[in-house]
């Protein structure tokens, strides 16, 4: 009888530490919730008070773009970005500037001349996720039917040939 009842007590202990890891687990994921709604207000704000440069110069470093704007206002960041296979610039970067109005004054800026060319600058905008640069909705790949020459091949079954030889 005592064997049954040593059984149920540490059976009791184990579902109350679940019950507790339950509870805890719950916390950490109300916490990440809020960090992570946070976090995607942050990245609004820092869209909010960022530009898109483009047009930059292959060899030009943060710190000269960071001298070519410092006249618009403080910046927190400059980031130019690089192609994840080769590590060459990409030829556009972003500027971080510390207050969203210093946007308007980098906005001045566009098509000035730096190091030869004419820069292209427009305030950074926020990927919606889900909306990708060529539109919504399906691609445009190659389908069934549409227009083709005549005579042109425009795949599918095209049958066996009677007789002779056909080599391709």
């Amino acid at each position: 009888m005592s064997d049954s009842q040593d059984d149920l007590e540490a059976m009791k202990a184990r579902v109350a530490e679940m019950e507790a890891e339950a509870a805890k687990l719950r916390e950490m994921q109300e916490t990440l919730e809020k960090e992570g709604h946070d976090l995607k207000e942050d990245k609004e704000d820092v869209d909010a008070r960022s530009i898109y440069v483009g047009n930059v110069d292959y060899e030009s470093t943060p710190e000269e773009i960071q001298a070519h704007f410092q006249s618009c206002g403080t910046i927190n960041r400059v980031t130019i970005l690089l192609d994840k296979y080769t590590g060459h610039p990409k030829g556009y970067a972003y500027v971080e500037f510390a207050e969203p109005s210093f946007v308007a004054n980098a906005l001045v800026l566009n098509e000035s001349l730096f190091r030869g060319r004419n820069l292209k600058v427009v305030p950074k905008r926020t990927n919606v996720p889900g909306m990708s640069a060529r539109g919504r909705g399906r691609g445009r790949g190659r389908g069934r039917g549409g227009f083709a020459p005549r005579g042109a091949y425009r795949g599918g079954f095209r049958g066996r040939a009677r007789g002779g030889y056909t080599p391709y």
